[in-house]
């Protein structure tokens, strides 16, 4: 028995692989079927209209949100704006990103390297970056506080630009088009032009070629990205609740906060199931298709493949497209925010009208928030906390990334391998803010030992941890997949127990995973907003909360320079992340 026990402690991996499967069964499943048994359990308040007891199980939230008299208003309305806005989100990003692909990966278009880079800037930033530089310029009389910049000017946008759908598709489509440029652009850099060349020796004329040879062979490519992209517009919040809060135009994620925020948490599980429903059926979709794709592959020779297309008269004029997507996708919105927090009048472009007070000021008019933003203490607890949380939470799931990674590839127990693998991939297919959802429905009470965590970091540090996982968990998978078992064996036969070994030989080798699993979830959780409007209280704000805060309360040029603050460390965080992993955007960073 000694001996097992000693054997048990020098080898523990199928201990720990054990306890990571506890502990992530915890923070991953439980969740989720806590938030479904909320939907079909009367909740505190509505034992009257339900027609039961506090307990009960129940059908009632399930008819008040899909067929009462307010359904229309609570789900379906939301819904089909939802399927809306994804639709012409998609057509856009499609039509933009697949046209800028081609021009990038088979054309010798001016400064492609250049481009390949610049145009997936979007991305980087917050999606609501681009919402809140829409609305400076746009705002109307719909919204109380200073106008915008057009209406200074002496023209009222009309509602429809200002607000609603086609602001959100517009920008969502910005936002995503740097899915179609990675996803369209890789296909095709792979693609083997030997095909084109011998349709065209053939007599076939270029729009044959595009719709007979290269458009069906990227269709996976198109549909991946369609799937991708449909998943994010699920879940998007920021955009839709800046540029929709002000005319009514919900869409699944603002009915879901507006449901939460109004104290029905039945409802809300509802409609937080309905969106994870719809996310996990559109991202396995996704993997079906990209098993499909191995059927389109194509062979070549290499230099074929990188044949370029010359574009003669037209290179410049393909330039200057790709120059006015990005003026318009990055350089405009950062501009428009940027001049905003230097403004007192927005849209007036006087020297006097300009000032540095809404960033260094002292004893301004204003109701609350008298000095500089700079110098406003909120401002720094709200950094400290993000810092904190996202830090803390960002080691922990490197860490736990590399130990599911070790498990994975090193447990005997396999089962327990091929959970970990699966459970940690799962917060992928759950729209953030359906997955904060079940985290409110899950420690908003005690539960057993556990106390009630809402409204304390904790329960943030935990449900940062577990949105991130997939990064984490797929970076520590990769780095041991290609780590041999001779060093560890070395050191095993050296007397090293599992513990020094990790320390001394696994972590070392492998601290580019590691810093990959810490830099890849930071960055995503600093620029973050769906987990957190749901799960932060005012005591717990984080830059993205403080940030929406301040927009409520119309405080329009403090909220514009704190996002301004979002995008620079989001912005160079990932650039750092490159450098340090090793990699490009460019070249498929960031999924």
């Amino acid at each position: 028995m000694k001996y097992r026990l000693r054997i048990g402690w020098r080898e523990p991996t199928a201990l720990i692989g054990v306890l990571l499967t506890v502990l992530f069964a915890y923070l991953i499943v439980v969740p989720i079927i806590s938030l479904l048994y909320d939907s079909i359990e009367i909740q505190f308040g509505d034992g009257r209209r339900a027609g039961g007891q506090m307990g009960d199980l129940t059908t009632y939230y399930f008819d008040r949100a899909l067929f009462s008299p307010v359904a229309s208003d609570l789900f379906w309305e939301p819904l089909s704006h939802t399927l809306s806005v994804s639709a012409g989100a998609i057509t856009l990003s499609l039509s933009i990103g697949g046209m800028l692909a081609w021009l990038l990966a088979r054309t010798d278009m001016f400064a492609r390297r250049w481009f390949a880079t610049a145009l997936i800037v979007p991305y980087m930033l917050p999606s609501w970056t681009f919402a809140l530089a829409w609305r400076t310029l746009f705002k109307n009389r719909e919204v109380g506080g200073q106008p915008g910049w057009l209406e200074s000017m002496g023209y009222t946008p009309p509602d429809w630009l200002a607000y609603g759908q086609v602001p959100i598709t517009v920008i969502l489509a910005l936002h995503y088009t740097p899915f179609v440029i990675l996803l369209f652009g890789n296909a095709l850099r792979r693609f083997d032009s030997q095909l084109e060349d011998s349709a065209r020796i053939l007599g076939a004329k270029p729009g044959t070629v595009a719709r007979q040879i290269i458009l069906p062979l990227m269709l996976p490519a198109l549909m991946s990205a369609t799937v991708l992209i449909f998943a994010k517009c699920l879940g998007e919040f920021g955009v839709s609740y800046v540029l929709g809060l002000p005319v009514d135009y919900d869409v699944l994620a603002t009915s879901l906060y507006r449901s939460i925020s109004s104290r029905q948490p039945g409802v809300a599980a509802v409609i937080a199931m309905a969106i994870l429903l719809i996310g996990v059926v559109s991202l396995l979709i996704d993997a079906r298709l990209v098993r499909e794709s191995r059927r389109f592959v194509t062979v070549g020779g290499k230099g074929s493949m990188n044949r370029k297309t010359r574009l003669g008269i037209y290179r410049l004029p393909a330039t200057a497209i790709a120059a006015i997507i990005f003026v318009l996708s990055v350089c405009l919105p950062l501009f428009v925010l940027m001049a905003s927090t230097v403004m007192k009048v927005p849209g007036l472009f006087a020297w006097d009208n300009f000032t540095l007070d809404y960033w260094i000021g002292e004893n301004l008019d204003t109701v609350a928030y008298t000095t500089g933003i700079l110098y406003t203490s909120d401002l720094w607890n709200a950094m400290w906390s993000t810092l904190r949380i996202v830090g803390f939470a960002s080691l922990c799931s490197g860490l736990l990334g590399l130990l599911v990674g070790y498990v994975v590839v090193r447990s005997p127990v396999r089962p327990v391998g091929s959970f970990l693998r699966q459970v940690t991939f799962f917060p992928y297919l759950v729209p953030g803010i359906a997955f904060a959802a079940a985290y409110l429905s899950l420690f908003a009470v005690p539960r057993g030992p556990i106390p009630a965590l809402y409204g304390t970091a904790a329960i943030l540090i935990l449900a940062l941890m577990a949105d991130q996982m997939p990064y984490a968990s797929r970076a520590g998978i990769s780095a041991m997949m290609q780590l041999g078992k001779d060093p560890e064996e070395a050191a095993q036969v050296a007397g090293a127990g599992w513990f020094r070994r990790m320390i001394a030989v696994v972590i070392p080798i492998q601290k580019g995973a590691l810093v990959a699993g810490v830099i890849l979830p930071f960055i995503s959780g600093i620029r973050g907003l769906s987990l957190f409007v749901i799960l932060a209280v005012p005591g717990t704000d984080v830059l993205t909360t403080f940030s929406l805060r301040l927009l409520d309360y119309n405080y329009t040029q403090a909220a514009n320079a704190i996002v301004l603050i979002i995008s620079a460390i989001a912005y160079f965080g990932t650039l750092a992340a490159q450098k340090i992993t090793k990699t490009n955007l460019a070249d498929g960073l960031g999924g």
